[in-house]
């Protein structure tokens, strides 16, 4: 691991480092050269990282590189990865905090359906291992992903109250589309304003074909450990604001948009954010990252609603109260949208999940609107087009 001291973010050493550690030569296409300079000069100027944070941010930039240099050897090894395809996935979006981790997990508990576990999504190639038997234990991603998430739950515990944070558990292709470096994710960890409303504007297609080659990687690995899925279930608020790009490289996927008014939303998402950049910075604006955040939320949205009224037959919405209220009545009506049968097997899975994470086990996540700068009237106005879309009123 780099020392603060070691911590160049100029491209060409981090491409030499991630060389260096592998032994390996190809990163794939290189669309991602010009996204991740972005980034790279934005950690050093907008950033306001902690020594700490540096030191993070280093070895985050370098892990992505590593494993786009592991995931071009596997696909040399293995080309009937790319073989493969992904079909009909089904994605679950929408704003941050409306129940799509809980329905996202519900729906992954089918065994019919694959789902990116979160050691998957950080690191979707595989470890190189040595010697005989070497890989015949656990998959040492595992421990890796574990490390990792007791790390920021010891620097960040108010983390778990704000998200369920397990390295087993099915979580964001967010994730694999930092690869690419065009996630929202370095959004999360660091304040970087100019970086991301570039990006927002950047071309997404080959981030998301990226992110396609990657989920045949991991599919290809599933099958390989004998699982049998039949269709991904995808999940991540970033594609509120790619979803004509989404629909171009999945063509046949549909999505199931979830809705919560965002008085109740965008402040707790805020939160989750503030938890999040405390681990890289020890300067932290509560009230700047609700402007941020909120300004963002409100263009991706927009955004949402112009391909939902382009491609409306691909949407299945639902509300955040109904599936609280009756959450397998919601997962029928899902099932019911994207023409797969609900199988007993699959009810009871979802069943005993609900039992086994149970939000009661987890600490009060607690926030106030005035903490991030936010008033319930202006969220209220800076969302008036969805909340009189999906709500049915206009303050």
């Amino acid at each position: 691991m780099a020392t603060s001291a070691e911590t160049i973010f100029e491209a060409s050493v981090l491409l030499a480092d991630a060389r260096g550690r592998t032994g390996l030569e190809d990163f794939g296409d290189d669309d991602f050269l010009e996204p991740m300079r972005r980034l790279l000069a934005a950690l050093e100027e907008e950033a306001r990282l902690s020594e700490m944070g540096r030191v993070i941010q280093y070895e985050r930039m370098i892990g992505l590189l590593v494993n786009r240099l592991r995931t071009e050897e596997e696909i040399r090894r293995h080309p009937e990865i790319l073989a493969a395809s992904i079909e009909r996935p089904l994605a679950v979006v929408g704003l941050g905090r409306t129940g799509t981790t809980m329905l996202h997990r519900t729906i992954a508990s089918d065994p019919r359906m694959f789902a990116l576990l979160w050691y998957e999504s950080r690191n979707p190639a595989a470890f190189p291992v040595a010697g005989p038997g070497a890989g015949d234990g656990p998959d040492p991603r595992i421990a890796d992903a574990e490390a990792e998430v007791q790390m920021m739950l010891d620097a960040s515990p108010e983390l778990i109250a704000a998200h369920p944070m397990d390295a087993h558990a099915p979580d964001e292709e967010i994730m694999l589309l930092e690869h690419a470096f065009v996630s929202g994710n370095p959004e999360a960890f660091c304040n970087l304003p100019v970086f991301a409303r570039w990006l927002e504007d950047y071309d997404a297609r080959p981030g998301y074909a990226y992110l396609k080659r990657l989920l045949k990687l991991v599919q290809w690995q599933k099958r390989c450990r004998g699982e049998s899925g039949e269709r991904w279930v995808l999940k991540t608020p970033h594609h509120l604001g790619f979803l004509d790009v989404f629909f171009e490289i999945f063509p046949d996927a549909r999505v199931v948009l979830t809705h919560r008014d965002p008085v109740q939303t965008i402040p707790s998402m805020a939160s989750l954010i503030h938890a999040i950049r405390v681990l890289n910075s020890d300067d932290v604006d509560p009230v700047e990252i609700g402007r941020q955040w909120s300004g963002r939320l409100v263009r991706m949205m927009d955004r949402c609603m112009d391909v939902h009224e382009k491609y409306p037959e691909r949407f299945l919405d639902l509300h955040y109260e109904d599936l609280v209220a009756d959450p397998m009545a919601q997962v029928r009506r899902i099932y019911d949208f994207i023409g797969m049968p609900l199988t007993a097997e699959a009810e009871t899975c979802m069943r005993e999940w609900a039992v086994e994470n149970t939000r009661d086990r987890r600490p009060v996540h607690s926030y106030t609107l005035e903490q991030f700068g936010f008033t319930e009237e202006g969220l209220r106005s800076d969302f008036a087009r969805y909340r009189k879309r999906f709500f049915d009123r206009a303050d």
